[in-house]
């Protein structure tokens, strides 16, 4: 039986498939010739994902993880959910509770009344102790997501980055306007950067059914770096010269009640910094039991490979900036 006319019988729907990870997961999906239905709070904002399958492959509907009615007309018919749904920082209605804990929760019981499968993307911070709220609500989301679909894959990525991320291009766009960046906790805190393709090419493979049912893989690049490693490796791709300015986590912290309110690149939550305590790199259990980007049979991408291609941008003279010897 030819694998790809399977395929095609395989409708998946993607919860929050406009988002950063959500356009690479589609991309890969359709290349792999699922049928998806993306759902997402503003369908008529999903236009850009169109062109990355066929005429008819990939049709957006309307869907609000708050209003279950609105889940479960999204899984219908479809035999896998993908749950990409997540926030950074909270905004009326959008708390991490209702976005991150009772948003997987529905769409697990959706998923659970069909019959279908599916793949909750987390994230390595997730802790039920965590000192950030964000922490505590993606282990809650895991937990709520297991008990209605045990067989659940969860996904847990490092901090992502490639083209359209909020992390390299945010420190790249303060870099051009601010004469130094500022290092919380002295950016000794250790991360996992992992490339956003990578990630969604673990969604495609576990929606393929290649990951463990029911277990919980942690997604990390090839290098484990320091913040001050990654901002210095920022800078060097966007070859400008800025002072790293040490801020203590209880300076960041008060700064941060004021920050929260700031506009784009300048904004900074209490909870962000909470979060930066805390180091984000793949464990050694995961590891040893093979729950890793590798144990999906995925060679990472390193951040030096792969944001040169879209960081230039930031570069005094974009493109053709001549390369300094």
């Amino acid at each position: 039986m030819d694998p790809m006319a399977s395929n095609q019988e395989t409708l998946v729907t993607i919860f929050g498939g406009s988002g950063f990870l959500g356009r690479n997961v589609v991309r890969a999906l359709a290349k792999r010739d699922y049928r998806i239905r993306v759902a997402v709070r503003r369908p008529e904002l999903a236009g850009h994902l169109q062109p990355l399958g066929r005429v008819g492959q990939i049709h957006a509907v309307q869907a609000n993880l708050r209003y279950p009615a609105s889940v479960e007309a999204a899984m219908r018919d479809s035999q896998i959910a993908i749950n990409l749904v997540g926030i950074l920082t909270e905004g009326g209605a959008q708390s991490f509770d209702a976005v991150q804990t009772k948003g997987p929760e529905t769409i697990a019981k959706a998923a659970a009344a069909v019959g279908g499968r599916m793949v909750h993307v987390s994230a390595i911070g997730a802790d039920e102790n965590s000192p950030s709220g964000y922490g505590r609500s993606k282990a809650a989301g895991e937990q709520a997501v297991l008990a209605a679909v045990p067989s659940a894959t969860i996904l847990r990525p490092s901090l992502m980055f490639g083209p359209e991320d909020q992390f390299t291009n945010r420190f790249a766009a303060l870099a051009r306007v601010s004469p130094a960046l500022p290092l919380i906790g002295g950016g000794e805190t250790r991360m996992q950067p992992v490339y956003v393709g990578d990630v969604a090419t673990a969604v495609a493979e576990a929606v393929d059914g290649k990951a463990k049912p029911g277990a919980t893989y942690e997604l990390g690049g090839p290098e484990v770096l320091t913040m001050r490693e990654i901002m210095e490796i920022i800078l060097s791709i966007t070859e400008r010269k800025r002072a790293l300015v040490s801020l203590p986590f209880g300076l960041a912290k008060l700064n941060a009640l004021f920050l929260q309110f700031a506009p784009g690149a300048l904004k900074l939550t209490p909870d962000q910094v909470a979060m930066l305590r805390s180091d984000n790199v793949v464990s050694d259990a995961a590891k040893a039991a093979g729950l890793t980007l590798e144990g999906l049979g995925i060679a990472p991408d390193s951040m030096e490979a792969i944001a040169p291609q879209y960081l230039w941008r930031f570069r005094a003279a974009g493109q053709f900036q001549r390369k300094a010897v």
